[in-house]
């Protein structure tokens, strides 16, 4: 069933806003990493905008998401705080987890984004479980976890779509398929023409494919998959194609260490999912080259107010250094 959506110029201009506040928080990342204040591994996902911004903004504040170690635009499409994210990179006391998960492990349950984990496919079972809650307290709320192609080659994976498939449970897997699992591309992993979409649907769960690159065919996939569980007719698996810029772990560009070829690269580059899309707005007249540098300007003002934010707030206190963790006894820390 296809949801009709209309693309005037207010939703029109969210989602392009969406993905430019995403794009430019992560070059500002990218940008003072070398300074060595970010003392953690980060996961850029610039490139892939679309994607997240499509589904998330898709979603109701109250619906659960959940992601992997890629997670920066899924928390920010979700309504996650910037300064928070920011001070969590910093391992600040003001982060999102009080400085003590970094880039890697997100949360803000006010924006209904209850985490991210390092581990891959380690927060699939996590979001069933919380597909699981929702079913028990009959919410009309559903789960929605974000992961990439690399996930669908874990065990975890598998069972945790079957088990939602069984209980019926109001979970949407979200595939981000960026082509590349670290440095191992898919021709290496799975058999030459699999489409991930289709090997998922003969576990018995609905499914689509649709152009991760393309914010607006993002969201109207996400509205029909998010409708669709919404509604009460169990999981769903959306598989969005994608792809990543920058180096799989880091701020640089990584094509010189030969697992990409540049000409790959540059091919998705000229499919810029921001560029593409302000050129879009300005043809229909949505949008005028002024506007969209005051947007620019009004974007990055806000993120350069969030990284002075993070970059003078204290660190964390010594003293709290073991609180919120969990043992047996004392003696477990010996």
């Amino acid at each position: 069933m296809v949801y009709a959506v209309i693309f005037n110029k207010e939703l029109s201009l969210k989602l392009l806003r969406g993905m430019e506040f995403v794009r430019r928080v992560e070059e500002g990342i990218a940008d003072r990493y070398p300074q060595g204040q970010m003392r953690c591994p980060t996961h850029l996902s610039i490139g892939q905008e679309a994607a997240a911004i499509g589904v998330g903004m898709a979603l109701r504040t109250t619906d659960f998401a959940i992601s992997t170690h890629r997670a920066h635009a899924h928390y920010l499409a979700k309504g996650g705080d910037l300064k928070a994210m920011l001070a969590e990179i910093y391992g600040k006391a003001a982060g999102c987890s009080k400085g003590r998960g970094g880039s890697m492990h997100l949360i803000d349950l006010s924006a209904g984004f209850v985490g991210s984990t390092a581990i891959v496919g380690n927060s699939i079972p996590i979001g069933v479980g919380l597909g699981l809650s929702l079913q028990l307290k009959k919410s009309t709320d559903i789960s929605v976890i974000f992961f990439g192609d690399g996930s669908t080659e874990e065990g975890a994976f598998y069972e945790a779509v079957n088990f939602s498939i069984v209980r019926n449970l109001p979970v949407l897997f979200v595939c981000e398929n960026n082509l590349y699992s670290v440095y191992s591309p898919l021709s290496v992993r799975q058999p030459i023409g699999r489409k991930i979409y289709e090997m998922v649907a003969a576990m018995g769960i609905t499914t689509r494919h649709a152009d991760g690159n393309d914010v607006e065919k993002s969201y109207l996939a996400a509205q029909e998959a998010i409708n669709f569980v919404r509604s009460g007719k169990g999981p769903y698996f959306l598989e969005l194609s994608t792809y990543r810029w920058r180096e799989h772990c880091g701020p640089n560009y990584d094509n010189n260490i030969g697992y990409r070829s540049e000409a790959e690269f540059l091919e998705w580059k000229r499919r810029d999912p921001v560029a593409s899309y302000a050129e879009k707005l300005m043809k229909n007249n949505f949008l005028n080259s002024i506007e969209y540098l005051n947007m620019q300007i009004q974007i990055d003002d806000q993120i350069n107010e969030a990284f002075e934010f993070a970059k003078n707030a204290p660190y964390p206190p010594s003293n709290q250094a073991f609180e919120g963790l969990y043992a047996v006894d004392e003696d477990s820390y010996k």
